[in-house]
């Protein structure tokens, strides 16, 4: 008997299938062992010593894997073919070594890309040693990661109020979102104006022509600058005839893309699924690890953290005989058509994410998917195929008229597919949204005249570069050779997690925790935030992948100057953080005003001056004359999206009704709308109103101000109780009330608008029972191995968690409940299991005299089981964790350590 070791138990079902009763295929569940989330985890003073924990879920199922072994013939590690899969099977043979379990039984490390009968018994005959090489590849990121997050985290909860955490590629990513917002705000839109003509050939059929030429110079962007100019060049036009000067038809071809790699793949399935990374790479994993096809368990695709975009000679012949089978001959080229990798620093050269059977079409697998992964399936079958597809042959004619004098010039053009290709199946998604195809222009020929029908003059802005998007950010990453295909999803996870970036429209925005902590670094520590430095150390990495170069040198190299760096900061106070930091953002916080004056000049107070401030709360922006001077506005880039142009309040209107000064004011935790100002003497606060996040402060009118003024309002009486339903903004959005029961409103105008029989009905369909009702079902994760009953994952009054059987365990905060994968649901079953018969039974209770002398009895019991871990290990020895009493005794220290790694 052999044992075969995975990561998943889905996957080591479907593995133990194709290799049948004489192995024992387990899994890991990931990686079984990991740094501490504490200081001491790497010694840079021991060269470099990383200290390993084994959890204790982790120590039972090596344990199972151990015992499989006794009498064992051969063990066969066959965990992802990537950089992460070869050090899970190294850290797995590192402890089956320690306890001893391995004895003479030889030890083969096997890789499969698709997980399909063929691909995995094949490579069962061709076994391979571990890659020492990418191990250490994996051990210098990790420590890298490590360093920087633990050791520069301590540094911002220190000097920077409110920050949470700091890391080696998640900081570049958010300071690549934070510039772009620089270039938005700084940006100022300039007007111009185009003019078209619409025009009719001989035969009738009419076309559009621009202008684009005047007074024998061709006109840029900008030269058509206000209405003036651009009604001037409207009337010439339509004082003239015009005739057909040039006419020039060339044919050209655009080119299918190639098969997805992990980055590409990502940024499609944004673009055209709406999916973010860490969805699309939970949805190709269940993919990859196996789709029971009505009693066969088959991976559809093939792995999906790749740079590669070639595919198997096997794979390409297949995908051939597919497209001549549904679209014919003239549809598969002569000969296959070969991709070459563009990324920086491509590595890890497995195949292209593609389908294992290009006859698996969408419409066949779609009655065993889900919905979101038959798309993710649709999307990944339609690319490889198209990648093998003949280009498409597109036609550009180019048409100029002109004037009989030739003082104006007009210019049509029209792009028309002649020869579909790949067209036929896929196009690729674009982040603009834009068409390259014109219409097709009608057959001229010079001199010919044209008819003028129609002239129109058109006013333009130029626009703001966009936001990044997933899509676009991982592009960016990826051009930059920042981050490997593995990380993105995590990495902008953790952006999210940490609120340094907020969300509109699937769009990326610096929170201003975002804008500090990247001031804070470009400025005390930017060298670390630098794209060229943090690409320079992937290519590293790279290199020791390759052997080129040894790991412990990166780590002294790197080690050396950054903890000199943090060492300078030691004797920083908060006042020059804050000094620097009102510097950096001065632009952002202080742009200059339109007339001249100055931008600091305190609105409230006559000779104050406007300035950053640090709370326990966050930034804000407040007056030197404190206390004297109260005056605050939210940290933010324009004063007069806040206030008035001297960067206060911003008087709105006039209510009709009071007579009253509506005003939009600003304040330490955001803007709102208040009705009238403070009466001295008087405890009655004028009415004053929050703005929702779904109303723009910078284009609120008067008339939207008083209608969140009025709320909250009386929509009716309940027909049956006769008592009244109430609409209004609460603390968590829009809502009804009746008779104390709350139900939420989508959206602000809801609570505006809605009537007495829609309120009555939306308070009808809430959930009843302890003011909740049944949980919600957010989404079924799979179905559980034991009974094949589902997995699912419900938000309760608590939080989300997953339920099965009767058990349910809580998520942990800070995980994305969408994103959560079937392994790691059934992890966190078997944890709460494994607790349950821990509990007390109830006349434990009772006896009290004696429940001190057991709870200082439990760390006892468990101590030997942890040292005898860390022995196995071979690492930390046990009289180093022999005081765990003392150390759970300290709060809260725990949780903040824990989050400097993101």
């Amino acid at each position: 008997m052999d044992v075969v070791v995975v990561e998943s138990p889905a996957k080591a079902k479907t593995i133990n299938k194709y290799l049948g009763q004489d192995y024992v295929v387990l899994a890991s569940y990931g990686h079984v062992r990991d740094l501490p989330a504490k200081d001491g985890s790497v010694l840079p003073d021991d060269d470099f010593a990383m200290l390993w924990q084994v959890e204790s879920d982790s120590a039972k199922r090596m344990n199972d894997i151990a015992r499989a072994l006794k009498g064992a013939g051969h063990l066969y590690l066959a965990t992802d073919p990537d950089r992460e899969g070869e050090a899970i099977s190294w850290h797995v043979l590192e402890i089956l070594q320690a306890k001893g379990a391995l004895k003479k039984i030889p030890v083969s490390r096997v890789v499969f890309n698709e997980i399909t009968r063929n691909a995995v018994t094949t490579a069962m005959r061709n076994p391979r040693q571990l890659d020492q090489e990418l191990v250490q590849a994996y051990l210098a990121r990790r420590a890298l990661d490590y360093l920087v997050g633990f050791t520069l985290s301590p540094v911002l909860w220190r000097k920077l109020p409110g920050a949470r955490s700091a890391g080696r590629v998640q900081s570049v990513a958010l300071r690549l979102i934070c510039e772009r917002e620089i270039e938005i705000e700084a940006f100022r839109a300039r007007e111009y104006w185009t003019v078209d003509a619409l025009v009719a050939a001989q035969g009738g059929q009419s076309f559009t022509a621009r202008l684009v030429e005047r007074d024998g110079r061709k006109l840029d962007r900008f030269d058509l600058a206000n209405a003036e100019q651009a009604h001037d060049a409207k009337a010439r036009i339509e004082a003239t005839s015009f005739s057909v000067t040039r006419v020039e038809t060339r044919p050209g071809k655009r080119h299918p893309a190639p098969p997805f790699t992990t980055s590409t793949l990502q940024q499609e399935a944004a673009r055209k699924l709406g999916f973010d990374a860490k969805r699309t790479m939970q949805l190709a994993q269940r993919l990859y690890e196996g789709i029971d096809l009505g009693g066969e368990t088959v991976g559809l695709i093939t792995y999906m953290r790749t740079d590669g975009v070639q595919m198997a000679g096997e794979a390409i012949a297949g995908c051939r005989r597919a497209i001549e089978a549904q679209f014919g001959a003239k549809y598969v080229p002569d000969v296959p058509r070969a991709y070459k990798a563009k990324a920086k620093n491509a590595q890890e050269a497995h195949e292209a994410v593609r389908p294992t059977d290009f006859f698996r079409t969408p419409e066949q697998m779609a009655r065993y998917l889900d919905g979101d992964q038959r798309r993710l399936y649709d999307l990944i079958w339609k690319r490889a195929m198209a990648s093998q597809m003949p280009p498409a042959d597109v036609e550009r004619t180019t048409v100029d008229l002109g004037d009989p004098a030739r003082s104006l010039g007009l210019r049509a053009t029209g792009t028309v597919v002649t020869f579909d290709g790949f067209l036929a199946l896929y196009q690729e998604g674009r982040d603009d949204e834009t068409d390259e195809d014109g219409a097709r222009l009608p057959a001229l020929k010079a001199d010919e005249p044209v008819e003028r029908r129609k002239v129109t003059a058109d006013q333009h802005f130029t626009e703001p570069p966009p936001r990044y998007s997933e899509a676009s950010l991982v592009k960016k990453l990826e051009e930059l050779g920042i981050g490997r295909p593995s990380t993105y999803a995590s990495i902008l996870s953790t952006l999210r997690e940490r609120a340094y970036v907020e969300m509109e429209r699937n769009r990326f925005i610096p929170s201003d925790k975002g804008r500090l902590v990247t001031a804070f670094l470009e400025n005390f520590f930017s060298r670390y935030v630098q794209y060229d430095f943090t690409a320079g150390l992937e290519e590293k990495l790279d290199e020791i992948s390759a052997g080129k170069i040894d790991w412990k040198a990166v780590l002294r190299d790197f080690w050396q100057d950054f903890s000199a760096a943090v060492g300078d900061t030691k004797d920083l106070r908060i006042g020059q953080v804050i000094e620097a930091l009102d510097e950096a953002l001065s632009p952002h916080l202080f742009p200059a005003r339109a007339d001249g004056t100055d931008a600091r000049r305190c609105p409230s107070c006559a000779d104050g001056r406007l300035g950053l401030k640090l709370s326990r709360f966050g930034a804000f922006i407040g007056c030197s004359n404190y206390p004297e001077c109260r005056f605050t506005r939210q940290f933010g880039g324009n004063a007069e999206a806040q206030g008035d142009e001297a960067g206060g309040d911003r008087v709105l209107g006039t209510d009709p009704a009071t007579g009253q000064a509506v005003t939009l004011k600003a304040g330490r935790f955001g803007q709102y709308i208040q009705l009238g100002e403070p009466v001295e003497g008087s405890k009655e606060k004028p009415k004053r109103s929050s703005i929702p996040k779904d109303v723009d402060a910078a284009t609120l009118t008067l008339e939207r101000a008083l209608e969140l003024l009025s709320l909250p309002r009386t929509v009716g009486i309940h027909p049956e109780s006769q008592k009244p339903i109430v609409a209004g903004l609460g603390r968590f959005g829009p809502y009804v009330l009746h008779d104390g029961t709350y139900a939420s409103l989508q959206t602000t105008e809801d609570a505006l608008t809605i009537g007495l029989n829609r309120a009555v009905t939306v308070i009808a369909e809430k959930p009843k029972g302890r003011g909740r009702g049944q949980p919600k079902v957010l989404h079924e994760v799979g179905a559980h191995p034991a009974d094949g009953a589902m997995v699912q994952v419900l938000e309760g009054r608590f939080g989300p968690y997953v339920a099965h059987g009767g058990i349910n365990a809580t998520i942990a905060r800070g995980t994305d409940p969408a994103s959560l994968t079937l392994d790691q649901a059934l992890a966190l079953l078997q944890a709460k299991a494994a607790k349950a018969p821990a509990k007390a039974p109830a006349r434990a209770k009772a006896r009290k005299p004696a429940q001190a002398a057991a709870d200082d009895a439990k760390p006892a019991k468990t101590a030997p089981k942890k040292a005898a871990a860390a022995k196995a290990d071979g690492k930390a020895p046990a009289p180093k964790k022999a005081p765990a009493k003392k150390a759970a005794a300290k709060p809260a220290a725990k949780p903040q350590r824990r989050s400097a790694a993101g």
